[in-house]
């Protein structure tokens, strides 16, 4: 039966103007050596690809993914995070989110931008022969996050109607050519968790492309259980991130974080097996979901560095990928079916 494929490593921590992180030939080597078998690929890093060529020549993209096959490497996304992010901005954040676009942009004109990079992000997985593209949602209300003072009554219906409007040419586009989009439920995002990814569902018509890139770690952080989380949107879930984190509030921290850095937080991303994530579990329920994409690492830690955390990912995601049988364990015990005899043993002979 098909299995998980991995492991794989989300290059957009491990970018850097220095090598063996400055271009997608020596990170691309890099991550090889280190057992990894695929790149996700950060689609706003020009030094991880050209988003314009790919989205527009397919022999750039057969070259690219030649140049990863003689590493041992797949293309497992073109990733369109912060396009997605600066979709739908808040004005209370345009400021702080002015390093996802290019300078200058406000309203109309960054959301044109970012539509259009979200097309590129597309059209280059067509070319690159993959079918997922993970973002984020963008949104409108999440500083009403806390009801305090009280939301008006329509409000958050309003951010969500807004939100589908955006987000659904760009779903029809992904469903007709094929793919995808996969959202990682995130914080600073509207569609941040189950009910608000259902009620996105809703805005769009449960649209078929409207999927879930599914990271523990984000939940965890929230007290939302990862666990159930796939039991009820396993169907959904067309990307993993790999990655972990602990939650050990005190008397001064919890949920919230006090203002502190990520060191002082309750809530802080670990490499992994340093958190609480039980993988076991979520590579269990995965595979019983039926999930057959990629496992990436996305490394954020407040501690290790990121070279040991790279290093000590790509045999821990091979240790917990699941090859599902295809054989059942007590097959040994049985018998050819033979109705005469079930009757028999259930006394109806």
């Amino acid at each position: 039966m098909p299995k998980m494929k991995g492991p794989a490593i989300f290059l957009a921590q491990f970018m850097r103007d220095e090598e063996p992180y400055n271009n997608i030939d020596n990170i691309g080597r890099w991550a090889a050596d280190l057992g990894y078998r695929g790149v996700q690929i950060p689609g706003w890093d020009p030094r991880a690809i050209d988003l314009d060529k790919a989205a527009e020549s397919k022999t750039y993209c057969d070259d690219y993914r030649g140049l990863l096959q003689e590493m041992g490497l797949e293309p497992t996304e073109v990733t369109g995070y912060l396009a997605g992010q600066v979709l739908a901005v808040h004005p209370a954040y345009e400021i702080m989110f002015e390093a996802f676009h290019p300078p200058g942009l406000r309203g109309n004109e960054r959301t044109e931008w970012a539509v259009g990079e979200l097309k590129k992000c597309i059209y280059a997985s067509v070319n690159m022969g993959t079918s997922v593209i993970p973002v984020l949602s963008g949104g409108f209300a999440w500083h009403t996050i806390y009801p305090w003072p009280q939301r008006p009554d329509g409000i958050i219906q309003e951010a969500f109607k807004e939100l589908a409007r955006r987000w659904r040419p760009l779903l029809d586009l992904a469903h007709d050519n094929g793919t995808v989009l996969a959202y990682e439920l995130h914080p600073g995002s509207d569609v941040y968790d189950g009910a608000t990814y259902e009620m996105f569902l809703e805005y769009t018509d449960n649209h078929d492309a409207a999927c879930l890139n599914y990271d523990p770690s984000h939940f965890l952080l929230q007290q939302l259980d990862y666990l159930e989380f796939i039991r009820l949107y396993g169907e959904r879930i067309k990307g993993f991130h790999v990655k972990d984190a602990e939650f050990r509030p005190s008397g001064r921290v919890g949920v919230y974080g006090g203002y502190q850095s990520w060191v002082g937080r309750a809530g802080r991303f670990r490499s992994l097996g340093d958190g609480q994530v039980d993988f076991t579990r979520v590579f269990t329920l995965l595979a019983e979901a039926g999930y057959t994409s990629w496992a990436v690492l996305e490394w954020e830690c407040c501690l290790k560095s990121p070279e040991q955390g790279a290093a000590e990912a790509a045999p821990f995601i091979s240790k917990h990928i699941i090859e599902t049988t295809e054989v059942a364990f007590d097959d040994f015990a049985g018998g050819h079916p033979d109705l005469a005899r079930n009757r028999e043993i259930l006394g109806l002979s």
